[in-house]
């Protein structure tokens, strides 16, 4: 995770604030920002999953007052609270509903228990979404209109922003670009929701370990043989490290996910038209600040103008992200402003 955005002072802030929480399986982050998307405060907390969710839901309240006050505020000085959470939910109700990396949270009405322990009401949204709007508001998706993140770690997130429109579907799963199908036939690698042939399958960081250990097993030879033999787990920053040693295998995965991942993003490309697509998460092989993951876009963009229609080719702008782990509670306190704008304007 990267370390927090620099913080400005209450005095410095434009009013009104916005607080976000970012529900992750391991930690919780949480942040007060400005009415420009600046960050006056940051605290993480674990998840406890094991504890329950309606501890959690008891945790993030206290906690939003905690950052509330390290901001140098009170709660009746918040205009917003912005809640983005992993899993399967229904987001008009506020409630999760099959959540993998949260075991025993299902069914649970998340939102409605985190407004009740924070005293206000909350902005419900997909942790992918937030992230996204987060791009979108003050992240690398700033100077557009229209921007699709891809976020690439143990699946793939997407979100969906169409001018401050945050795509969410009619069933709550808009915007599931890891579940692109980019390949048809019957014996297609598994994807972890159980079916086959999703680009979470191809592109993702657990498809990358998969992958590298099946050409490990079949005897292809990699440096990446001695490290894992003397204990070492195989990850893909395993794979990028001998990748920038020159290992083939490793650049050939590294490559293969970049091909991958451009068919997953031409598709999405050819029914959104978006203005620009980020790639941030966790597996970005060092991002624009290494000459691995500079070569990581390239690839993929390379993929992209060959398969993409003329004029998306040309126009779209293909980046990474540049929010890392405070994109999620960022975005969070995003979409509360959106709906406070929204009913402040009606």
């Amino acid at each position: 995770m990267s370390d927090p955005r620099p913080f400005i002072t209450a005095a410095e802030a434009r009013p009104p604030f916005f607080a976000g929480i970012d529900l992750g399986g391991t930690n919780i982050k949480l942040g007060v920002v400005d009415d420009l998307g600046r960050p006056l405060s940051w605290l993480s907390i674990p998840t406890d999953v094991e504890r329950g969710p309606e501890d959690a839901a008891r945790r993030m309240g206290e906690s939003v007052r905690r950052a509330a006050e390290q901001a140098g505020l009170s709660m009746a000085d918040l205009a917003g609270i912005g809640l983005g959470s992993p899993g399967g939910m229904d987001i008009p109700s506020g409630m999760l509903t099959t959540v993998i990396n949260l075991t025993g949270w299902d069914n649970f009405p998340i939102r409605d228990r985190v407004s009740h322990y924070c005293g206000m009401p909350v902005t419900f949204e997909n942790d992918a979404n937030a992230a996204a709007y987060g791009e979108y508001w003050v992240g690398s998706g700033r100077d557009f209109q229209s921007m699709v993140l891809l976020t690439l770690g143990t699946g793939i997130g997407c979100g969906i922003i169409l001018g401050d429109l945050v795509v969410q579907g009619a069933h709550s799963h808009g915007g599931e670009a890891g579940h692109v199908i980019i390949d048809p036939s019957p014996d297609a690698r598994m994807c972890g929701c159980g079916w086959r042939g999703h680009l979470e399958a191809y592109a993702s960081a657990t498809a990358v370990i998969r992958r590298t250990q099946e050409a490990l097993d079949a005897g292809r030879p990699s440096s990446l043989s001695a490290r894992v033999a003397a204990g070492e787990e195989l990850t893909p920053k395993l794979v990028a490290e001998e990748a920038e040693r020159g290992d083939s295998l490793s650049n050939q995965i590294i490559s293969e996910t970049a091909r991958y991942l451009g068919i997953g993003t031409v598709s999405v490309m050819h029914v959104v038209d978006p203005a620009v697509v980020l790639l941030g998460g966790a597996m970005t092989f060092g991002g624009r600040e290494s000459s691995l993951g500079r070569r990581f876009l390239a690839d993929v963009d390379a993929v992209v103008r060959q398969l993409a229609r003329p004029v998306l080719a040309r126009d779209t702008v293909l980046d990474f992200a540049t929010l890392g782990g405070d994109a999620g509670y960022i975005g969070a306190a995003g979409v509360a402003r959106l709906a406070f704008k929204s009913r402040t304007r009606s």
